[in-house]
């Protein structure tokens, strides 16, 4: 199980150059490992359970954040204009959120009623380790099957990069972590193997040939062990 929600995504901290990242629908709450993404220009953070705007402390010193999609979460509150006005304040460099142009005129007006933020959030504690989803991203994450998410994420990431004239992202070069699922054991399992397959494709020959031989070793003692039990 999670220590806090942070562990779910801190495979981050270890990605500086990365540039797109899509957490749509995962139960997310702490924004907190994405300081460290100085290349990140397009985050995905749709149905989530970002409580508080606070959060986007941890997003102002990204230089090239132009893309923000944080719609569906209960930090956006009951007043569609505060909200927007807010995060416009705080990230006046990004050019679309949540899948609306920004303007010159937002970015004046959310000077005057935008909500400075200086401080992170204040965290509350989590005794299970496992915190539990709220809100409609529970029901989301429960009814929709990771391959339906990817081929969301992916239509969501490139239709907004088809309207800032940009190229689409190629399946094979999106990478999206699974939804959020109610075993704690799984979702670990999972979230493990997410980070391996983002960190493999940051490694050298070198570096893939020591993996290679590590996890050859380590099949080979699953296997030794089958035997053993069988």
């Amino acid at each position: 199980c999670f220590v806090s929600s942070s562990s779910q995504i801190s495979i981050c901290r270890d990605l500086p150059n990365i540039e797109v990242i899509t957490f749509s629908v995962n139960g997310i709450w702490d924004l907190e490992p994405l300081r460290q993404c100085q290349n990140l220009s397009e985050l995905y953070l749709r149905k989530n359970n970002i409580a508080s705007l606070n959060e986007l402390f941890y997003l102002k010193n990204l230089p090239r954040l132009r893309v923000l999609w944080l719609s569906e979460n209960p930090c956006c509150g009951s007043d569609p204009h505060r909200y927007r006005m807010t995060v416009l304040r705080n990230l006046p460099s990004l050019q679309k959120l949540d899948n609306q142009a920004v303007t010159e005129e937002e970015l004046s007006q959310a000077l005057v009623d935008g909500e400075e933020i200086t401080a992170p959030p204040a965290r509350r504690s989590v005794e299970n380790g496992c915190p539990e989803p709220t809100g409609s991203s529970a029901a989301e994450s429960t009814t929709e099957t990771a391959s339906e998410l990817l081929n969301l994420s992916l239509e969501e990431t490139n239709k907004i990069r088809e309207e800032l004239g940009m190229k689409p992202v190629p399946r094979d070069k999106f990478s999206s972590f699974s939804p959020r699922e109610t075993d704690c054991n799984r979702k670990n399992r999972n979230n493990v193997l997410n980070a391996i397959l983002l960190l493999v494709k940051e490694l050298d020959a070198e570096g893939l040939e020591m993996v290679q031989q590590t996890v050859g070793r380590r099949l080979q003692a699953f296997r030794k062990k089958e035997l053993q039990e069988e």
